[in-house]
């Protein structure tokens, strides 16, 4: 549980950053890239066991990190495109309720157990990821559409889902950190190229502070995925089990976060959504 409680953590740190990027005028996607590399150079300096970069190929893991490294830079400018035309708090939400994604994962694929207490804790936690996040002063988007929500929800169930895939089909204890440096490295690798193209279309400075802002984020960016992982190979921890609590988790605390650091506004919605959380997370870990 240490492990879970960690990634939650570190996961929530990511949206504090990301909000400090918004105060300092940081270039996302230049400390997206950055980010991504330090990840990749933390994975190897930290690994179990030493491997050269002309192994990894061999390894059993090599197709899942070069899938979900592609997964990662995608979904960020998905995520992008949706914050810019349908609000953010549709991405917020479109985000964290692809949870069901890798619920029905695991149930199907590995025959986890679903119980009634488990149904209920589930769809209460849904619904309150929904009321956490939504906001009252949502601006209407001339060019809002489903299109991209829908790719947004089904992108993010899909690391989710993958990530599970791999690590228990591929990946072994020892092997979490340099696995996690190479998903990352592979996402770097997409995001320079897209980084590139950028460049050619409009030149300018990459700039210190987007430099640093990439090496802030890449520490605990580094860690939520180490700690999601090992949190997925603890024992007796079903992975619908964890993913519900992991994201909705983040989605509570992050909301905290934003009322009591940020001052955000927090509508009678946010703290019906906080109370059915927090009762969706007691269902689904009892039963």
């Amino acid at each position: 549980m240490i492990y879970l409680l960690l990634s939650v953590f570190f996961s929530t740190s990511l949206f504090v950053i990301f909000k400090y990027f918004d105060i300092y005028k940081i270039d996302t996607l230049k400390a997206i890239v950055v980010n991504y590399i330090v990840a990749f150079i933390l994975g190897f300096v930290l690994a179990e066991e030493s491997i050269t970069f002309a192994n990894i190929p061999d390894q059993p893991w090599f197709f899942g990190a070069l899938v979900l490294g592609l997964l990662f830079v995608s979904i960020f400018f998905v995520m992008a495109l949706t914050a810019q035309r349908n609000g953010v708090s549709v991405v917020s939400v479109a985000g964290k309720m692809s949870v069901v994604i890798p619920i029905i994962f695991g149930v199907i694929l590995y025959n986890e157990s679903l119980s009634t207490i488990k149904i209920i804790g589930i769809i209460l936690a849904i619904v309150a990821v929904y009321l956490a996040s939504v906001k009252n002063n949502l601006e209407k988007h001339k060019k809002a559409g489903l299109l991209l929500p829908v790719i947004l929800f089904l992108g993010s169930g899909a690391i989710d889902a993958t990530l599970k895939y791999v690590e228990i089909n591929f990946v072994s204890e020892n092997e979490v950190s340099i696995f996690s440096g190479s998903l990352f490295g592979f996402a770097g690798v997409f995001g320079l190229i897209f980084l590139l193209f950028k460049t050619i279309q409009k030149r300018e400075v990459f700039g210190v502070k987007n430099l640093i802002a990439g090496i802030v984020l890449g520490i605990p960016n580094y860690y939520s995925i180490v700690f999601l992982i090992k949190a997925l190979q603890t024992k007796g921890i079903e992975s619908s089990t964890l993913f519900t609590i992991n994201n909705v988790g983040i989605v509570v605390v992050s909301t905290l976060v934003g009322l009591l650091i940020f001052k955000e506004s927090f509508s009678l919605k946010n703290k019906i959504g906080i109370a059915l959380a927090v009762i969706g997370i007691v269902l689904v870990a009892v039963a």
